[in-house]
């Protein structure tokens, strides 16, 4: 198995732009202990989308192989289907193996 790993004082990835289909963006991830991840989408020219920003995104703990990833109370990622964006994944203590949209 291969993972992008972020140590302790924290770390990032952000994608290439892709297009996807799908309602949700879901991860198989595993945070440390005291370990977690969340996702920012950003447009084409890099700027945080609204409602998908790293400050409305929630922070997930959970060791999991299908962890739905959530910005408040919304897990939808609808809207943007179809649409150039580019995924940043800001991680502490955590490995990061694999992301796919799901209906």
């Amino acid at each position: 198995f291969v993972s992008a790993d972020a140590a302790y004082t924290g770390g990032e990835i952000v994608t290439p732009l892709i297009k996807f289909s799908g309602r949700k963006l879901e991860l198989n991830v595993d945070p440390g202990g005291g370990g977690c991840v969340q996702v920012e989408l950003l447009d084409e020219n890099d700027r945080p989308i609204t409602g998908y920003s790293r400050h409305e995104a929630t922070r997930l703990y959970e060791n999991a192989v299908d962890l739905t990833v959530k910005w408040g109370d919304n897990d939808s990622v609808a809207a943007l289907a179809g649409k150039p964006v580019k995924l940043r994944f800001l991680m502490r203590d955590c490995k990061l193996y694999a992301f796919q949209f799901v209906e």
